[in-house]
């Protein structure tokens, strides 16, 4: 058997150590459902916080009667938190494609990332001061991007690419569910802000453990982990876009659709109050969430499978970012409850599809076998950064460049570029 300390991408004569070998046996439905369970636990823990509990905090620590003052303390407060998962995620897989553990390489990240995500959130619900709940929201990011850094590079690990869009999917659909069923439980109960947050940490230590006990994790042998230093690990987080093109235009694909769905959902409640000036908007956001929801659970399944079938992806992102697109528009232009509704439904018809295909796409694009995970890592910033930022980059527009009518143009021709950015990757089809 051939050294595996000498095997690398650049040697492409010759093929790479088993670890870092492409995946060819299917992953099992067993595998497959307690991946979507995971992530259920996952999305409950992060969404219910951010569309519920953390803003309903950071507004009675401020006390101020402007919304967009709520806004914008609540963006800066993500943005801070945003800031260092640009370093948590690409650092945590490089950690993982490097872990020689028993247990495997990515299922100690996993936990670690899981019970910091868990604990961030306990301590988090105990406080009452701004610069608190600033630095507890931060490390529960800490925790998320931890825990989804090495979940997601299980997809690289284990999953072929045949199979890649489908199981993307199941991130997806998992991510809708547990956004309502977070909310409602806590609204239903009526529970207090601690036992809210700890009722969403609870849940995700008891959906992730299953994953953890019953999925399959490779050990990679000491002779076959790549050398080490931290020159190389900071050079590491650059990926020259001129020497690795696709991952360069997919990376900006993704960034660009992410911050344009973000610019369109995260402030539809405000825009219901404010711009369309509906009676009873919170009743009205949890119907077109709901619509929204269900749109992404039937793309994200049925679209990313079709995908697979194909053998295709850069279509199905230019069509998913294409409708994005066309909703953020229509919502710009006819502010009103029945083009809200439809809207609803194509940016989430849009978005389902877009995080399923696209996720598939971007384990197809990663340059080196041997650093899947710090690859995916950056790729992840690209979806959890955009987010973070929103309601601050947002709530700037809203007061300072023209209102909602130029926020959602903006999400519209942000969500375009975003597909026509995906255009020129050769590699995938």
């Amino acid at each position: 058997m051939t050294e595996p300390a000498t095997l690398t991408s650049a040697d492409p004569a010759m093929p790479p150590p088993a670890p870092f070998a492409e995946p060819e046996r299917p992953v099992t439905g067993r595998w497959i459902s307690l991946f979507a369970l995971g992530w259920l636990g996952i999305w409950m823990a992060q969404l219910t916080p951010v569309q519920l509990l953390l803003p309903i905090q950071v507004e009675a620590q401020l006390k101020s009667a402007d919304w967009v003052d709520n806004v914008v303390a609540f963006g800066v407060v993500s943005g801070i938190a945003g800031a260092f998962a640009l370093v948590a995620y690409p650092l945590t897989g490089a950690l993982s494609d490097r872990t020689v553990s028993r247990f495997g390489r990515r299922r100690p990240w996993i936990v670690f990332g899981a019970l910091l995500f868990a604990a961030s959130l306990v301590v988090l619900g105990r406080q009452d001061g701004i610069v608190g709940i600033g630095v507890w929201w931060t490390l529960t990011l800490v925790g998320f991007c931890v825990l989804t850094a090495a979940l997601t590079a299980t997809i690289s690990d284990q999953v072929p690419v045949g199979q890649r869009g489908y199981i993307s999917g199941w991130i997806s659909a998992p991510q809708a569910i547990g956004t309502i069923l977070g909310i409602v439980l806590v609204t239903e109960l009526a529970l207090s802000q601690f036992i809210g947050y700890s009722l969403m940490a609870g849940l995700l230590v008891l959906l992730v453990l299953p994953f953890v006990l019953g999925a399959p994790d490779e050990v990679l042998p000491r002779a076959a982990r790549p050398p080490f230093s931290f020159r190389d690990l900071a050079a590491g987080f650059w990926i020259s876009p001129r020497r690795h093109p696709d991952f360069g235009w997919t990376l900006l694909s993704r960034i660009l659709v992410n911050i344009g769905n973000a610019l369109g959902t995260t402030l539809l409640l405000y825009f219901l109050m404010y711009h369309v000036k509906v009676e009873k908007a919170e009743d009205e956001l949890l119907v077109l969430t709901l619509i929204y929801m269900l749109f992404v659970v039937l793309a994200a399944l049925f679209l990313g499978r079709l995908s697979d079938r194909f053998g295709r992806r850069k279509v199905f992102v230019l069509v998913s970012s294409g409708l994005q697109g066309v909703a953020a528009v229509l919502l710009a232009f006819f502010p009103n409850l029945t083009v809200a509704t439809v809207g609803a439904g194509l940016l989430g018809l849009g978005y389902g599809c877009f995080l399923s295909v696209d996720q598939a796409l971007a384990t197809q694009v990663l340059p080196d076998p041997a650093a899947r995970g710090k690859d995916l890592g950056i790729m992840n910033i690209a979806t959890a950064v955009p987010q973070a930022v929103a309601p601050l980059l947002g709530a700037f527009v809203v007061a300072q460049w023209g209102g909602f009518g130029t926020l959602y143009l903006a999400s519209g021709v942000i969500s375009v570029l975003g597909a026509l950015a995906v255009l020129p990757v050769k590699g995938v089809r």
